[in-house]
């Protein structure tokens, strides 16, 4: 298994937050890593959407968890491998929101794609929670 977390804290509520993360069609205008998305249902368990990231290739994946307020879990099935990134928002006792983005690769070829498309995938997430902070507390 390949893992990688990363975590901000805001001032931004839960509720402000989630109501950036369920509208899926904005996601583009706040995170530079997707081009354009397309989604086939609302933002619920067994949805699929795909995006396109600035390299141009597609990316399907399927949501896959949601905890109202608090989680969404995202999956991209390669096959032989899994990419899963988890989406969360923690409350904090000075009433700040911390916000973690986590990606697991799991599967047969995890030990190769991991290190390989890893770092890939989730190198841009300072700049996405930055970007999303940044327009949850305008």
């Amino acid at each position: 298994m390949w893992e990688y977390e990363y975590s901000v804290e805001t001032t931004a509520s839960r509720e402000e937050l989630w109501r950036h993360w369920t509208d899926m069609e904005n996601w583009p205008r706040w995170n530079e890593g997707i081009v354009t998305i397309e989604v086939d249902d609302p933002f619920a368990v067994g949805t699929t959407f795909t995006m396109t990231p600035p390299e141009g290739d597609k990316v399907k994946l399927r949501i896959t968890e949601i905890v109202p307020g608090e989680l969404f879990v995202d999956e991209a099935d390669g096959g032989d491998f899994v990419v899963t990134t988890y989406h969360r928002l923690t409350p904090l006792p000075d009433g700040r929101t911390r916000i973690t983005y986590r990606t697991e690769i799991t599967g047969p070829l995890a030990d190769q794609v991991g290190p390989a498309m890893g770092p890939e995938i989730t190198g841009d997430f300072p700049d996405v929670l930055a970007a999303l902070v940044e327009l949850a507390e305008s």
